[in-house]
């Protein structure tokens, strides 16, 4: 969950090296430091707590010299956000500095071993304790930098993505990675190194992904070597990123997370390009209709996935079972890979995730597949770890999303399981022709009534102020829309630091309806699909105990609106196609109460983007 960057070549690092950090700092933001080699070969390392604009008043008037060098910008894990636990990490002789992404979870034992033999740490983090190790095993055994990297991460347990610089050596950088992602980009007589591909993107669009246990060892004037931790040689295919500059600018916008929201209708159209055709009453989804019989045949779908990639996962449940009439459950990945669940080899396993790094997702795969069940990736980023370790998937193709709050990810990844649906719903002949076709149709004129959704901001910024004194909401749906108020109610906690609570509009009896009074907004998914009546009767449960209603609502819909304190019109569609739409006046009310209350949109506190630790 930290940025990792590094530049090797015949420019000035330090200003590419910050750069990139700016361009990965929504994957950490606790503190950030860089490592250089200058040209007298000395090793430097500056690094301070705060932001990346905060080293760069950090290094002002200093050394920073030199064509190599290693950067990071950090997410705690182990040790508290300040100077000392910042990256990147001395070796106790200040011969080498590491920066890390990942966790060691048995640092504790080599830590221990390490102060037995007279090594002395100046970090709480287990970071210091890798680098320690590196060169007690490269002093100890009198052997160079790559193989004392690979000797030490054999004895290591845990993630990692590390890239390592040493003293009197300006033209060599070791790298390896274990569950933690890592890209090499190759230059004109230089090379970058990177987290992902944001900071390379500027520079080259060429790149080899590393895999797991690999180690790359990247030298001046010669071609990447790659070796295991094993010693065993390996070649990697350079490949193309389809990836532009511009996508990763605000474009305009205050904030990443606005622009995000109004790139939907776009990011929608293009995850259905070459999908779905409208003429010819169609939907063909490649990763589905290549692997029909494993699809025909699954006894259950079992979709694993965390946060707002769960909240899509719900809806997939809704629109797998009513559409293709297979049996659905949803898992959290952080629980079902500790639970050992009951997995067959007719079953198929979904996976979802924006980056295609989340720990806890890729761990669940590795399970699902030693269990013989087929697994499908749903993932937005091309080249990640998901889809290089499931049987076949669907990229959602909606750009880097740069805001940590999931906005354009969540409605594409609804998107591609509502094609998975019917495109498993037609093969199967669960679903009757003509219905197929509507659906289609209005499937296809999602991202037009997207654009009509968007008007609705100017309303919402008017009386998100309103609400900033509200220290609790309540977030209520029925059906499709109750992973909506999930969603919702999440949105609004991660920027707004809003405590809030999504549930099923008639769960609220069974305990919720007691916090219910003048002071507590309440947010109604109200459209006039599905169970509407029920949902009227929610609404006036909450008005007659002063509740402060918000209800989205078809446009039009007057009985709802006389019953609401304010509401927000949305175009009229099918049920099963409501989420893509109501979820994004939810996106856009976390956003302007969080922007009035001063919070920090892109990049709030204490979370971070790709999360590659447990």
């Amino acid at each position: 969950m930290c940025g990792i960057v590094g530049y090797l070549g015949n420019k000035e690092a330090y200003p590419i090296l910050i750069k990139g950090l700016h361009r990965l700092e929504y994957r950490g933001y606790d503190s950030a430091g860089v490592a250089l080699v200058n040209s007298s070969s000395d090793l430097k390392v500056y690094k301070t707590k705060g932001k990346v604009a905060d080293l760069e008043s950090y290094t002002k008037g200093k050394d920073v010299s030199g064509t190599i060098g290693i950067a990071h910008t950090r997410w705690a894990t182990h040790g508290e956000p300040n100077n000392v636990n910042a990256h990147p990490h001395y070796s106790q002789s200040e011969s080498l500095a590491l920066i890390h992404n990942g966790i060691i979870e048995n640092y504790a034992v080599i830590k221990e071993d390490l102060i037995k033999r007279g090594y002395k740490f100046q970090s709480d983090t287990d970071t210091e304790v890798l680098v320690q190790l590196i060169e007690y095993i490269k002093n100890t055994n009198k052997i160079g930098l790559c193989q004392a990297v690979q000797l030490a991460l054999t004895q290591a347990v845990g993630a990692y993505a590390i890239a390592v610089i040493e003293k009197g050596n300006p033209n060599q950088i070791i790298a390896a990675r274990k569950s933690s992602p890592l890209v090499i980009g190759i230059g004109d007589d230089e090379f970058f190194l990177a987290s992902d591909a944001t900071p390379i993107i500027e520079y080259t669009n060429r790149v080899i992904y590393l895999d797991d246990e690999e180690v790359a060892i990247i030298r001046r004037g010669e071609e990447v070597h790659i070796k295991t931790l094993a010693n065993v040689e390996k070649t990697h295919e350079v490949k193309e990123l389809e990836l532009s500059l511009n996508e990763l600018e605000k474009g305009g916008f205050p904030h990443f997370m606005l622009k995000e929201i109004y790139e939907q209708p776009k990011r929608i159209a293009e995850a259905m390009r070459g999908r779905i055709n409208v003429e010819a009453n169609s939907v063909a989804l490649a990763g589905v209709i290549d692997n029909k019989e494993k699809f025909l045949n699954a006894r259950r779908i079992l979709i694993v996935a965390c946060g707002t990639s769960w909240h899509a996962g719900l809806i997939g449940e809704y629109l797998l079972e009513e559409f293709a009439r297979i049996p659905v459950e949803v898992e959290y990945a952080s629980e079902f890979r500790y639970r050992n669940p009951i997995i067959n080899k007719g079953d198929i396993v979904i996976a979802i995730s924006q980056s295609g790094e989340t720990a806890d997702t890729l761990a669940a795969i590795e399970l699902a597949r030693n269990a013989g069940a087929f697994v499908y990736g749903i993932c937005n980023v091309v080249g990640s770890s998901i889809p290089r370790n499931t049987d076949s998937g669907s990229y959602t193709h909606v750009g880097p999303e740069i805001g940590v709050a999931s906005t354009k990810a969540f409605t594409a990844q609804v998107t591609v399981l509502s094609l998975i649906a019917l495109t498993i719903a037609h093969l199967k002949g669960t679903i009757e022709p003509d219905r197929y076709q509507e659906l289609i149709k209005e499937l296809a004129s999602i991202p037009a009534k997207m654009i009509r959704t968007l008007e609705v901001n100017a309303q919402i910024k008017d009386f998100a102020s309103i609400f900033t004194y509200a220290k609790n909401f309540i977030y209520l749906g029925r059906g499709y829309n109750y992973p909506v108020a999930l969603e919702g109610a999440l949105k609004l906690k991660e920027i707004s630091y809003i405590h809030a609570e999504g549930y099923p509009a008639a769960e609220m009896k069974h305990g919720p309806i007691a916090l219910i009074d003048a002071e507590m907004p309440v947010v109604v998914i109200a459209p006039n699909k599905g169970m509407y009546e029920k949902t009227i009767s929610n609404i006036q449960e909450v008005k007659a105990r002063k509740g402060r209603v918000i209800s989205i609502i078809t446009e039009g819909d007057e009985t709802v609106k006389k019953l609401s304190d304010y509401t927000i019109e949305i175009p009229e569609t099918e049920e099963c196609f409501v989420p893509l739409l109501a979820s994004i006046p939810l996106q856009l009310m976390a956003y302007h109460i969080a922007v009035v209350k001063g919070c920090n949109v892109d990049q709030p506190r204490n979370l971070a983007k790709s999360v590659t630790v447990e």
